[in-house]
């Protein structure tokens, strides 16, 4: 053995392996790194590089709305959407169960409607309550009640 050969020396090759090696580490927690900045960007719940938001002020159009193209925007978007499939079903099943009241408008007790309604949707109070706030139903009372509202008339205004 040559004084390079001892156990606390390396030989050319091992030291170029090993920095070959060493630099094979880097470069991998390089990628790892760039490609976890980038997620972060967009993890709503990450402080690195997330855009500031413009704050609306009160007075303004867009005050309390989600920003427009956002993920949020388009949720509640959809969820309008559905929303509105669902008043437009209700007046429809209203039209098809309900009688011709004095007023011109179609009328159905919550019961009967209920009964009807309930294999369609069950979120028929919260439909109802929607639509009346959209004129196109009025009924008495503030919530109706399965039961002790049965005999509570609805009325079709469109």
């Amino acid at each position: 053995m040559d004084g390079n050969d001892s156990p606390g020396h390396l030989t050319d090759d091992k030291a170029a392996e090993r920095m070959v090696s060493v630099k094979g580490l880097k470069d991998n927690w390089q990628k790892w790194s760039e490609k976890h900045q980038e997620h972060q960007k967009h993890n709503p719940f990450s402080h690195d590089a997330r855009p500031v938001a413009v704050v609306s002020h009160r007075g303004h159009d867009d005050y309390g709305r989600p920003l427009r193209g956002s993920l949020t925007a388009q949720r509640g978007e959809d969820a309008r959407t559905h929303v509105s499939r669902e008043v437009r079903e209700l007046c429809e099943v209203i039209k098809d169960i309900g009688v011709q009241g004095r007023n011109h408008g179609i009328s159905v007790e919550f019961g009967k409607l209920f009964e009807h309604y309930v294999t369609i949707s069950n979120k028929l109070v919260g439909i109802l309550l929607r639509a009346r706030k959209q004129k196109l139903v009025d009924f008495e009372g503030e919530m109706l009640w399965q039961g002790k509202d049965d005999h509570v008339v609805i009325t079709l205004l469109q």
